[in-house]
């Protein structure tokens, strides 16, 4: 997967604008919570492609090798 990072900060800010609607209706904690729940784990991608990007062109290697990781490698690795 090839995205820029502004592609990936406009696909977090779409995500975020989701994820305030869900949390703001009256019953998102009984309709919304599989769709907060997956919104989070996707948030949680994007948060990390950007951190591999900004890790590999400070080490000089090319931003494009990074790739997005599955939900549970992301929340292993930051839990």
């Amino acid at each position: 997967m090839s995205d820029s990072d502004e592609s990936i900060f406009a696909r977090i800010s779409a995500l975020v604008a989701e994820e305030h609607k869900l949390r703001d209706a009256p019953a998102a904690a009984d309709a919304g919570g599989p769709r907060l729940k997956q919104l989070e784990e996707q948030l949680d991608q994007c948060w990390d492609l950007l951190r591999q990007r900004r890790a590999r062109r400070e080490f000089g290697q090319d931003p494009e090798a990074a790739a997005v990781r599955d939900a549970g490698t992301v929340e292993n690795y930051e839990g």
